[in-house]
């Protein structure tokens, strides 16, 4: 009888936020595939989880798919996760959730911790339609994305690092307008979370005087 690919959300920095489900499951399966043994060994000692772990990221997934997909028919369950959230969220986990699917392989994905919903939230932006772009293309396709998002009318989420961030923004001011409203939440969760507000410009300002640290989800207001 075939096992089940579960999908473990983990923390984007407090530790409260970790699941009681997502607890008993990574206590109960057979492996766990982590995009870092060493950042998710910590999580799963805090837990007290002594699950097996083994590698599972974007540099050598496609290579692995294929055997974790044989050993879940076999019977086993296997958990994936990844260095914080969601998996599959800008993180590795599609390739693996697609194979599975396509072998008739059950797939449970757990809700839990994410980044981008709550800096969506609490952006103060229409949320009824929205548009996920994680991480815009770093050289090649920029420019034509960003053109296209400038037409953009839905709400539109980034995620971005923190030695990026002033670039992105003066793109934004370049593309969007100088006007267009801008929302910028760090540290999530953490001790130093933060939120900015303001236009484009304003915001662009604000980091240029104060370098940002951290993880960092950029909310950008429809064309209105």
């Amino acid at each position: 009888m075939s096992g089940k690919l579960y999908l473990v959300p983990t923390p984007i920095g407090n530790l409260k936020d970790m699941t009681l489900r997502a607890i008993e499951v990574l206590k109960e399966v057979d492996l766990i595939l982590a995009e870092d043994t060493r950042n998710s060994g910590k999580l799963l000692k805090h837990f007290e989880i002594d699950t097996q772990m083994h590698s599972h990221h974007m540099h050598n997934e496609h290579k692995t798919v294929e055997g974790i997909v044989r050993r879940i028919q076999g019977g086993e369950n296997i958990a994936l996760i990844s260095d914080a959230g969601t998996p599959a969220i800008s993180d590795p986990g599609f390739l693996l959730t697609r194979a599975c699917v396509e072998a008739g392989i059950e797939v449970d994905c757990l809700p839990g911790a994410n980044a981008f919903v709550p800096a969506l939230v609490n952006s103060g932006f229409p949320n009824d339609r929205f548009v996920f772009e994680g991480f815009l293309p770093v050289k090649k396709g920029r420019q034509t994305r960003l053109e296209l998002l400038a037409e953009e009318p839905r709400t539109i989420i980034f995620y971005e690092s923190p030695h990026k961030l002033l670039k992105t923004l003066a793109q934004f001011v370049e593309y969007f307008g100088a006007e267009r409203q801008v929302s910028v939440s760090r540290e999530l969760t953490k001790l130093h979370e933060e939120t900015v507000r303001g236009t484009a410009e304003e915001v662009l300002k604000h980091f240029e005087n104060k370098p940002p640290k951290g993880e960092i989800v950029v909310v950008v207001s429809g064309k209105k």
